[in-house]
């Protein structure tokens, strides 16, 4: 099937009637169970191959956290048919680039290569789904690169445990396993056995847990008689049973305090448990986030930034994930400023969300941001791969690379007050204070 999907470029700021730029997609799925979206762009002899394995942190055994983010690693060390570590330069010595990245819900792989590299491409993203070396050198080898991204984005890295969620999701999650890092533990990854790594495998990389998308210049019937030739091939694997727990609703505030070597500023935190991201409440939190820190203009910004000078920096963002998200609002303290003051000053916004509606001026300059936010996040061919691909698995609906601009058009102020009030109360919140090593008493 063919879908064609509008990216509409609003400049209503202006007076200027937006207009429309069709993005057009095709659809449809192997018999192995395999899902393909193509999308033809021929403004520049490009093309990404992206795979989406709908895999992430969330699906990991108890006492083996960080395997789906091990596997982000592993599967680029080498294939029955590539050679051990030649990965990279077989890219690059093609003109192209890789990356890959991993979630709490999915991991991505994908290579961007000069159009006449297509091929190679599916080739090589067949090859890792087919037959991947997975042995103890392997194994052994990334563990050691994993340990090492720990160590310098987490364990040594300014407010690390912030960033990448270690130090938050534990205290609201008590059931799910996104009360895990993503990244996992050293020592469950060093008492995991090479079966243990092989049955993982088994396990979530068949290609019906997969999406395969192909974007860029390319010609649609012979690019499906590639993906036929390289993919239909590679046998179904077994059916993935999706991760099923409720938490119970957070009812009293929790209050816990993490401490930082690397860090001189603390930090207050307020830390939220929100719906799935699905949900068109998820996407109100995120307008929410962009009234109370984006940019100078901003309530936070403005009132704990300029007016008080109280802050060094404010913060207010959602994580939306598949099954629940969580909702991150935070300062750093200026000077000697305590941070009760700032968790008194980030109240009092939120008490302004939840008794007054925003004013038609900021509703509007808002609805401006969203759009232009939008119509970025689709200006790349890379962009659109990813966009496809996340719809695709995490949404089942990839047909919201168009129509998730009309769910913030049709996000009224009214439901920005309610939102609030349902899910930015006191006693259904972690409160954090993120100190400095030293201020252990």
């Amino acid at each position: 099937m063919i879908n064609k999907l509008r990216l509409f470029f609003c400049f209503s700021c202006i007076g200027i009637a937006g207009f429309a730029q069709e993005v057009e997609f095709t659809e449809y799925e192997l018999d192995n169970g395999l899902d393909v979206i193509l999308h033809q762009d021929k403004t520049a002899p490009v093309v990404t191959v992206g795979v989406m394995y709908h895999v992430g942190s969330k699906d990991e055994a108890p006492g083996r956290s960080g395997f789906a983010h091990f596997f982000e690693h592993l599967l680029f060390e080498g294939t029955e048919n590539i050679e051990r570590g030649k990965w990279f330069d077989i890219v690059a010595a093609n003109g192209g680039s890789n990356n890959a990245n991993t979630t709490q819900d999915r991991t991505y792989y994908y290579e961007t290569f000069p159009s006449n590299n297509l091929e190679l491409g599916l080739w090589m993203e067949s090859e890792r789904m087919l037959h991947p070396v997975i042995n103890e050198i392997g194994v052994k080898t990334q563990n050691e690169v994993v340990k090492e991204e720990k160590r310098s984005r987490i364990d040594n890295a300014p407010y690390g445990k912030i960033i990448y969620a270690t130090g938050i999701n534990k205290y609201v999650f008590n059931q799910h396993p996104y009360k895990n890092s993503v990244i996992g533990t050293m020592e469950d990854l060093d008492a995991a056995e090479l079966d243990e790594f092989k049955s993982f495998f088994k396990k979530y990389y068949g290609p019906n847990n997969a999406t395969l998308v192909v974007a860029g210049d390319i010609n649609i019937d012979e690019t499906k008689k590639m993906i036929k030739d390289y993919f239909s091939s590679i046998p179904k694997g077994p059916e993935v049973e999706r991760v099923k727990v409720k938490e119970e609703p957070i009812t009293e505030t929790i209050k816990a305090k993490e401490y930082d070597s690397n860090i001189q500023i603390p930090a207050k935190l307020y830390v939220y448990r929100t719906p799935a991201m699905v949900e068109k409440d998820a996407y109100i939190l995120d307008l929410i986030s962009s009234i109370l820190t984006d940019g100078k203009s901003s309530r936070m910004y403005k009132k704990m930034v300029d007016e008080e000078k109280t802050a060094l920096q404010v913060l207010a963002f959602p994580r939306s994930m598949e099954d629940y998200g969580t909702y991150i609002m935070g300062a750093l303290a200026l000077g000697e400023t305590p941070l009760d003051k700032l968790g008194t000053s980030m109240d009092e916004e939120i008490k302004k969300l939840q008794t007054e509606l925003i004013t038609e001026k900021e509703y509007q300059k808002l609805q401006n941001k969203f759009e232009n936010r939008f119509v970025n996040s689709n200006s790349s061919i890379q962009g659109i791969a990813a966009s496809l691909a996340t719809y695709s698995v995490l949404y089942d609906d990839t047909n919201l690379l168009n129509e998730e601009i009309e769910i913030y058009r049709n996000i009224s102020r009214e439901d920005i007050k309610r939102v609030a009030n349902e899910y930015l109360q006191k006693n259904q919140r972690l409160e954090l204070d993120y100190l400095p090593e030293s201020a252990k008493e």
